[in-house]
């Protein structure tokens, strides 16, 4: 089946970010302008559902349904509250130092938050001397350890995690001519270690510089991972790839602007995908896939 893409809102100029569905509608992150916003697919009406999100990138859900993001001028995460309130009290600096700017995350059934922390020259000075997928371990009465969890990504971007919450899948994005861009599957262990990673794909370098590897993903209700992955300026061209656990590409579906940022699915049956940009698009196509979410 062949995805058609249809422009739903936008273009707001800056990326667009961060699609999550909340049961009803789809929330998804305008990093320039600090906000959410709300698309309602019934009416096709799209909102201001937050501000002053201090460049917040990534959404999740937890499984209670609390909303958590990855606010990258603050750099910390924080939980967007049902009130309008945001709070900010999740530990932010690894080793006394501050964190770099959170990209994107994903919460597993424990609650853990795991969450990708590149950095970018525009926002600071760098405290930490590496960029690392960290993880947030809830400990009761609104308290939280922060621990990093990987130790051989130069430049980590989406992530996720496996329906049976076994692996955590992490692309590594780093755009160094010496560097690799894959999209890797790490074993979580018991203790909420990671094991070494596998290699699922990786994206090379053609005759017109370096391909843009993936940036943000999600699942459908058969494990399979669907990515946001590709640019103009190299390689294929902006695509939505859909892999299985293993690696094997299943699908593509070409995207007709620059550069897809993440996707989710949504709808009352979940099958429509939603795709954000780098221009500042929603795009949505029905597809012949069923996604999957912890929550709602």
């Amino acid at each position: 089946m062949s995805w058609n893409f249809e422009l739903v809102a936008g273009p707001y100029g800056g990326t667009t970010e961060g699609p999550v569905w909340d049961g009803e509608a789809l929330l998804f992150t305008h990093i320039p302008a600090n906000r959410i916003l709300r698309y309602d697919s019934k009416t096709g009406e799209t909102t201001e559902y937050f501000t002053d999100t201090r460049r917040t990138n990534g959404l999740c859900f937890d499984a209670q349904g609390n909303l958590y993001g990855c606010q990258s001028g603050g750099r910390r995460i924080v939980r967007f509250e049902k009130d309008r309130s945001t709070t900010t009290s999740l530990p932010h600096q690894l080793d006394g130092k501050q964190h770099n700017n959170p990209n994107d995350l994903a919460v597993d059934k424990q609650g853990r938050v795991w969450f990708t922390d590149p950095f970018n020259a525009s926002a600071g000075d760098l405290e930490l001397d590496h960029m690392s997928v960290l993880r947030l371990d809830p400990k009761g009465n609104g308290q939280w350890e922060l621990t990093r969890a990987t130790h051989d990504v130069s430049r980590p971007n989406g992530v996720l995690i496996s329906r049976d919450q076994k692996t955590l899948y992490v692309a590594q994005s780093d755009y160094s001519p010496d560097q690799p861009r894959q999209l890797r599957a790490y074993p979580i262990n018991d203790d909420g270690s990671l094991g070494d990673f596998v290699t699922l794909h990786t994206f090379g370098i053609d005759h017109l510089g370096v391909q843009r590897g993936v940036d943000g993903m999600t699942l459908d209700a058969e494990g399979n991972i669907v990515v946001c992955a590709g640019w103009e300026q190299s390689g294929p061209g902006p695509i939505i790839y859909v892999f299985s656990p293993t690696g094997r590409i299943l699908e593509t579906h070409a995207l007709r602007v620059d550069r897809p940022t993440n996707c989710c699915f949504g709808d009352p049956d979940m099958k429509t995908l939603y795709v954000t940009t780098g221009g500042g698009h929603l795009f949505r196509a029905r597809t012949d896939r069923t996604g999957w979410i912890m929550w709602p």
